[in-house]
């Protein structure tokens, strides 16, 4: 990343040039959440001429949280993001934020980011806590991802990571499962109570015929 008098120093033009060329479109800077300026090593190539050797991936950084009630916490998120960003001199191209619950794998962004990784398209994803991506199977999604030449970095920030949400996701597994036992129960009952007929109808049968050949 180079602040933009650090890469009109590169370049040797000035700053206002910079922003002309910014403003214009010929050279558009990538900017923080906050609105400042910066510039990365391809827009250097572009500037001198050349262009960078392989297709730009896409630095991404997710936030989550599974209510729109946690909307302060989701701010939170993003502004601690930003500055593990800054301090680790990741430029992002892409700030992505969600409200869903983490065992919802049918979340809009979450399958968009996904399915960009698996094309290619990120290099990096950014997360404050692995959770915020998935509640499970965040193991298998990091090795589908190292496979394709992407980086997770995980910021461990658990602090970002609400307990209520956990407890949350806890109870919906436990209902699931608990529903799951309850079907099955009642299936169990269904299908012993079949078979319970179907063993004593033959029985009586047999009885009655007893009874008639004791008559005659």
């Amino acid at each position: 990343m180079f602040k933009p008098h650090e890469f009109a120093q590169k370049i040797g033009v000035s700053v206002k040039t910079l922003q002309r060329w910014d403003t214009a479109g010929k050279l558009p800077a990538l900017r923080t959440l906050s609105g400042h300026r910066f510039y990365t090593e391809d827009d250097l190539l572009v500037a001198q001429g050349l262009k960078p050797t392989v297709a730009k991936r896409k630095v991404i950084v997710y936030c989550r949280v599974s209510s729109s009630g946690q909307k302060p916490e989701l701010k939170n998120q993003i502004s601690a993001m930003e500055i593990f960003c800054l301090n680790r001199g990741l430029a992002v191209d892409d700030w992505i934020s969600e409200i869903g619950g983490g065992l919802n794998f049918k979340r809009k962004k979450f399958l968009s980011i996904i399915f960009s990784i698996l094309k290619g398209e990120v290099s990096i994803l950014v997360l404050a806590h692995k959770d915020r991506l998935c509640r499970f199977a965040f193991e298998f999604i990091q090795e589908l991802a190292t496979s394709v030449g992407c980086e997770i970095v995980v910021a461990n920030q658990e602090s970002l990571s609400p307990q209520q949400e956990l407890v949350e996701d806890l109870m919906a597994i436990i209902h699931c499962f608990s529903c799951r036992l309850y079907g099955l129960r009642n299936y169990s009952k269904e299908l012993k109570d079949t078979f319970e007929k179907a063993i004593d109808k033959p029985i009586q049968d047999i009885t009655e015929l007893d009874n008639k050949e004791i008559q005659c």
